[in-house]
């Protein structure tokens, strides 16, 4: 049959009649026909041109929801940002990297080190911390262990080694209550005769040549602050210890170098040493901070102290994730409320530049915008299951997408070298539970910053310890060409 839209029409002149024959359009359909509903164009929504969402119908729970999602995705895509930024600093260029490093041939020693080595309940690990220190070869250095009076086990070790080494080691006792670790420091202090006061962990791994190399990084730069590098070694121990590895990895590498240069730098718990003259001035250490290494970088850098920070893979001061993940927990919580304390604190308005004081209280915030952004996560994933967002709401709670693929593929490349520079190359099982464990972690921050803004809240600042057992521990550091050549150089005694 023909379309109903074409009919013959007969001939009149004796011409063969055409076989169709157009007839003019039918009207508009404006009802609803059946079995294909409404056939009108959909309604324009929004503003006059039909661009901007219609809200003006909104539910107070669907302002509620968008905006909470929309919050949430901005807040996740700035921290994001700035953290990758901050992670690729050290590799922006090749003067980077290489100014981020210690000299590989250091210039003679000019100064007297006084070594301060906390200890609590860490008579596993202690003895062999203080034996290794002992076998550093810079001419002039003294070693503190610091033990508290209700800690007999620990005692016991640090004297044992003080027996075996008495030229190098004295022990002192802490009868602080409660304790914490800035208090056990400042017990020391007044007990040092040097003019660089260094501190070390109970558990740390540190090699033989590293005073030569602060020593001399202090003369080239003049600074107040030295500041050495860490590293946690055993990543294979936990799917988590492999993302926490590689958060010492940037933050040593590349992030301290980049705070280093803004002038204003939260110093890390150890290998971080510190001209006496300037401990004097500060009255050492904040015994009430949960952060006292931050809060020291801050209170110094606002008072204008130059700070040096150098990593150098060979030489770095090599250390163990904690045992458990309840352990690194607390320890996370603790870390965030001493940059709380910091913050409210608030030496940071000494310092000179707006700019200054604003990304210091953005890095101090940061606990603030974790929590904030750890709370509205469960909210944001629920809206997306149950509720229906407009289509302009759903593309921007994808924009942390971009930076997180991004510092996720840096990652991939970090584990790699990282493999590569300390001698244990990932394997593909590694390379999957780092993919893997991107968004349980970055949930498990989330969540220790909320409790550390519950525990500052409820002014709970009791101090969770991190226990050791020494994971880290190998016979002997790997070798690399820059040692090789610091040996040759006649860096020894």
């Amino acid at each position: 049959m023909l379309p109903s839209l074409f009919v013959t029409a007969p001939a009149t002149d004796g011409t063969p009649d055409p076989l169709l024959t157009p007839q003019p359009s039918p009207a508009p359909v404006t009802g609803v026909v059946p079995n294909r509903g409404s056939e009108l164009p959909p309604p324009v929504t929004g503003g006059a041109d039909g661009i901007l969402p219609d809200v003006a119908h909104w539910t107070a729970m669907e302002w509620l929801g968008c905006t909470a999602l929309i919050l949430v995705s901005v807040a996740l895509t700035a921290v994001a940002l700035t953290t990758l930024w901050w992670m690729l600093h050290a590799w922006w260029s090749r003067d980077n990297l290489t100014r981020s490093q210690f000299a590989v041939r250091p210039i003679a020693p000019a100064h007297r080190f006084s070594l301060l080595v906390p200890a609590r309940h860490e008579e596993e690990v202690l003895g062999q911390t203080l034996d290794r220190l002992t076998e550093q070869d810079h001419p002039d250095v003294e070693i503190i262990a610091i033990v508290g009076h209700d800690d007999p086990g620990t005692e016991r070790v640090a004297r044992e080694a003080a027996a075996r080494h008495p030229d190098l080691i004295s022990v002192v006792v802490d009868h602080s209550v409660p304790k914490n670790k800035p208090k056990a420091l400042n017990t020391a202090l007044a007990h040092t005769t040097g003019d660089i006061v260094g501190v070390f962990d109970a558990e740390d791994e540190v090699h033989p040549h590293l005073l030569r190399l602060v020593d001399s990084r202090f003369s080239e730069t003049g600074a107040a602050v030295v500041q050495g590098g860490v590293q946690l070694m055993n990543f294979r121990s936990s799917w988590w210890a492999l993302r926490n590895v590689l958060e010492y990895y940037f933050w040593f590498r590349s992030r301290l170098h980049f705070h280093a240069n803004a002038n204003f730098i939260p110093l890390g718990g150890n290998t971080v040493f510190v001209r006496r003259d300037w401990l004097d001035y500060s009255d050492g250490w904040d015994a009430e901070c949960l952060a006292e290494d931050c809060e020291l970088g801050v209170r110094l850098s606002s008072a204008g102290a130059k700070v040096a920070v150098a990593y150098s893979p060979e030489v770095v001061t090599r250390e163990e994730t904690p045992g458990s993940l309840l352990s690194l927990f607390k320890q996370r919580t603790r870390w965030n409320q001493g940059f709380l304390q910091v913050l409210r604190k608030g030496e940071w308005r000494k310092l000179p530049l707006r700019s200054q004081r604003a990304f210091a209280r953005y890095m101090l915030a940061m606990p603030f915008l974790q929590a904030f952004a750890g709370v509205l996560i469960p909210v944001s994933l629920l809206l997306m299951a149950v509720a229906k967002v407009p289509a302009w709401v759903a593309m921007i709670s994808f924009l942390p997408l971009a930076p997180t693929l991004i510092t996720v593929a840096v990652e991939v490349a970090a584990l790699h070298e990282f493999g590569h520079l300390y001698g244990n190359r990932a394997r593909i099982r590694d390379y999957a539970r780092l993919l893997l464990g991107t968004v349980p972690f970055q949930i498990f921050l989330a969540a220790a910053a909320v409790r550390s803004v519950v525990r500052q809240l409820r002014g709970d600042h009791s101090w969770e310890k991190t226990e050791h057992t020494g994971a880290h521990r190998t016979a002997e550091p790997v070798a690399t060409v820059a040692t090789a050549e610091l040996q040759t150089s006649g860096a020894g005694r």
